[in-house]
């Protein structure tokens, strides 16, 4: 019979070793060592709990903490302890306390009176949520901050704007730009959320039972900056609910990365040619010389699926487990952390991308100044004049359809073809038909008028000033 080992943080009734492949199996160190800040934090603030409830003496306190502190800079500062000592730990709390008990002996087992690994995980876990909230916020603002910086470049840029792939009515290349600018800040509210889903302390909370040992829970929760406690003990050991908050902001963000992302990727090919890939954040081809690829914009979009199936497997991870803590919940980080500095890396790429693409402003002018896209302006026109628009909208249409037959434009028709179709054409008509009348006709807030999309710049520019978030600037 194999001896037991004597460090491991569970194993009284086991007088056998585990299968090694089971054993390797189930150890989580590996990617669950991220959350080692957090663990360090959760023991400080169980450790100055323990001293109230007589557990811990105000010396045993002290030794404790500083122990924690050699730790954690330890841990900073030499990597070959952290792999070689890491290889033994299951987990990042056996870690800590394989750790404390090098440090301080049998006083470092102390530390785990009246608490749970189950607890434990959730409390670190929803810290490390709280901080990438913040970091993808941050990425957020500076992608934002390249579309203002393009949008004031750009003002004065008209283009085809697009329903169903086809050019619809003009717009300017700025309100396209804060178009996009709205998807993220929505994404904002959404991260926002995900921080409050994980603003609750679960310590206290022990493997499902709550504690025996009267520990002041709100003063933990003060300590590591939660907000509030968990209501439930039960509930707290097992509720995800803020993980799959956060993936799910995440896959927004994907999301509406990946939109942005065709968007550039058609506008760069030779059939659209409205924007000049930047140097910086395009390949080029190992056969084609003259090939120019928008190869961040495609990983972007690529990279999409990855947060995608990140939520799913979350959700499919969660859709069938028993109420309290179940060992499948070990499934929930390694996908979170993967989505989540996925998203950092694509943020960061595409904020730089923005803000150094060149757009091709005569392309986009003439694209814009096809007669076509006037169509809605004249039947606008008629409206005005008292025609009903269900009308007005089928006599523009035979306008069109004669400006056809005659293989001419349509704005070129004489005012008398046009009063054959309707009396309500006057010789003011062809005033009204240009490009710039188009624009600043849609003066409603939230329109494409010129004034109305100044408007808007100087609406994002004030919220990104109140956030203190400049162009470039490092989270």
């Amino acid at each position: 019979m194999t001896e037991r080992r004597d460090d491991r943080l569970w194993g009284g009734p086991f007088e056998r070793e585990p299968n090694k492949q089971f054993d390797a199996f189930q150890r989580s160190f590996a990617f669950d060592r991220r959350l080692l800040p957090y663990e360090i934090a959760v023991d400080r603030a169980w450790a100055k709990a323990l001293e109230p409830v007589g557990i811990f003496t105000s010396a045993e306190v002290k030794q404790t903490l500083a122990s924690l502190d050699k730790i954690s800079e330890r841990a900073k500062t030499d990597s070959a302890w952290l792999e070689s000592f890491g290889a033994t730990a299951e987990d990042v709390h056996h870690f800590v306390e394989k750790a404390l008990v090098e440090e301080l002996g049998p006083l470092g087992w102390k530390l785990h009176t009246g608490r749970s690994r189950n607890e434990l995980v959730s409390t670190d876990f929803r810290l490390f949520v709280i901080d990438a909230v913040s970091e993808v916020q941050h990425g957020i603002e500076a992608l934002l901050n390249s579309f203002l910086l393009q949008a004031k470049a750009n003002f004065s840029v008209p283009m085809a704007g697009m329903t169903h792939m086809q050019h619809a009515q003009p717009i300017l290349l700025s309100h396209f730009l804060l178009a996009h600018a709205e998807t993220f800040s929505r994404d904002i509210t959404r991260l926002q959320h995900a921080a409050e889903s994980a603003d609750v302390c679960p310590m206290g909370s022990g493997a499902l039972a709550g504690n025996s040992f009267a520990i002041d829970r709100n003063a933990i929760a003060r300590e590591l900056g939660f907000s509030r406690i968990t209501a439930n003990s039960l509930d707290a050991v097992s509720d995800r609910d803020f993980a799959l908050d956060y993936i799910f902001a995440l896959t927004g963000i994907a999301t509406h990365l990946s939109r942005l992302a065709e968007d550039f990727v058609i506008f760069a090919s030779q059939e659209f040619s409205y924007v000049i890939l930047p140097d910086e954040f395009s390949t080029g081809s190992s056969l084609m010389p003259q090939k120019k690829n928008p190869d961040a914009w495609e990983l972007i979009r690529g990279k999409t699926g990855r947060i995608t199936g990140a939520l799913v497997s979350l959700v499919t991870t969660l859709k069938g487990l028993p109420t309290s803590y179940q060992r499948d919940l070990q499934e929930d980080k390694e996908a979170l952390f993967a989505a989540h500095d996925q998203v950092v890396d694509m943020l960061a790429v595409a904020a730089g991308a923005v803000a150094a693409t060149k757009f091709n402003t005569e392309r986009l002018k003439s694209a814009a100044s096809n007669p076509a896209l006037l169509a809605t302006e004249a039947a606008d026109y008629l409206v005005r004049k008292g025609v009903p628009f269900r009308q007005a909208h089928d006599i523009v249409g035979k306008v069109l359809r004669e400006a056809e037959k005659q293989n001419i434009s349509w704005t070129a028709l004489p005012l008398e073809s046009l009063k054959r179709l309707s009396p309500a054409f006057e010789a003011d008509f062809s005033k009204g038909l240009s490009l710039n009348a188009a624009l600043s006709s849609k003066k409603v807030p939230g329109g494409t008028a010129p004034e109305s999309v100044a408007d808007a710049i100087a609406n994002l520019e004030r919220r990104l000033n109140k956030k203190a978030i400049k162009t470039g600037a490092k989270p």
